[in-house]
């Protein structure tokens, strides 16, 4: 097999993987969208996402008198 042609399988298979899992890929954009400030961490266990956790950051104004 040549380098050409196993890209071309990795490529594909990796395309299948994706469009096998888009539940999880729907799930990740949508925390994202909806994320102003903060951290969208992805847990994969095998290869495969079996969690998905998000924090957010509220950031308040800077106020000159310090309070």
């Amino acid at each position: 097999m040549s380098a050409l042609e196993s890209s071309a399988s990795s490529t594909s298979s990796s395309a299948a993987a994706a469009s096998a899992s888009p539940d999880w890929i729907a799930l990740v954009r949508e925390k994202v969208e909806s994320l102003r400030f903060g951290v969208v961490q992805l847990t994969v266990h095998d290869g495969r996402v079996t969690q998905i956790e998000r924090t957010e950051k509220t950031r308040l104004p800077a106020s000159r008198d310090g309070l």
